[in-house]
């Protein structure tokens, strides 16, 4: 596995202070434009000017390393690359909570050594390099001497779990909504807590599980200690990536549904390492 150098810390932590200025520009704005992709998520202003400020600062800085965003995609064949998403969680970013964030991952030889979310309208910030502990600490980037070092919380048996999923049933295709039941149906609890199995139109939208708990993305709430495992379905790499040495580096686990350490099958799994293995055999008996 490559390893990041602390200019590579340096330069994670520069570009989030930027993508923190651009969005809380947006998020103060008396309006914001919202536009619908063909997938039908939102998409705003805020992620494609983060998106392309921070890919012109990795060029300006490092010429040959390779870049992919949610929203431009794939920029270049390397090594070393770069994966960005400009606002995680742009629905709530729209409807003006603070559970939002900037993703930012490095890869090199295929591995992610370096991982950071900042979430400005919380105030905080997560990264981890590998071999140096995952932290916590405000944003925009200060003294290390206001971080925290983050550890997970044990836990052994899936039956005493407490599992978070997301999205919610009615965005998951049928054979996501029976894996996430069958999951559902073995932990002592489930956020948020739906009937899993069926597709649900007509009630409110739920919340997510990272809301009103200080954190903006489900694997955070693993590496917190404030779940014990979390379930991400319909992924992307860039919203996976960034989050897999902030768990690993905090006593946590990471694969898809396959138990392999993959940023493109649409799957990522943050556990603690007791249950891990557990869960998967839980989800592979959903057939």
């Amino acid at each position: 596995m490559g390893k990041p150098d602390s200019e590579d810390l340096a330069l994670a932590h520069h570009l989030a202070d930027l993508a923190d200025d651009i969005a809380r520009g947006y998020f103060s704005a008396a309006s914001l434009t919202v536009h619908t992709k063909s997938d039908g998520s939102p998409v705003t202003d805020a992620d494609r000017e983060i998106e392309h400020v921070l890919r012109s600062q990795i060029r300006r800085r490092h010429p040959h390393d390779a870049f992919v965003g949610e929203e431009s995609g794939e920029q270049g064949k390397a090594s070393r690359r770069w994966i960005i998403d400009g606002i995680d969680g742009t629905a709530s970013f729209v409807a003006g909570e603070p559970e939002w964030s900037t993703l930012i991952a490095l890869e090199d030889q295929a591995s992610i050594c370096l991982g950071m979310v900042s979430a400005p309208a919380l105030g905080s910030r997560w990264w981890a390099t590998p071999g140096a502990g995952a932290w916590t600490g405000p944003c925009p980037s200060r003294s290390p001497a206001h971080s925290r070092r983050l550890m997970i919380t044990p836990s052994d048996h899936v039956r005493d779990a407490a599992l978070g999923i997301w999205p919610p049933p009615r965005r998951l295709n049928e054979r996501q909504r029976a894996i996430a039941a069958k999951l559902a149906g073995h932990t002592a609890r489930i956020c948020p807590a739906l009937d899993w199995s069926m597709e649900e139109t007509t009630a409110p939208p739920p919340r997510k599980p990272s809301s009103g708990s200080g954190t903006c993305h489900g694997g955070l709430l693993v590496a917190t200690g404030q779940l014990d495992a979390f379930l991400l379905l319909g992924a992307g790499p860039w919203d996976i990536a960034a989050l897999i040495p902030i768990v690993e580096e905090a006593g946590g686990t990471f694969s898809d549904l396959a138990g392999q350490q993959r940023t493109d099958t649409g799957a990522a799994l943050f556990a603690t390492p007791g249950i891990h293995q557990q869960l998967l055999d839980v989800a592979a008996s959903a057939g």
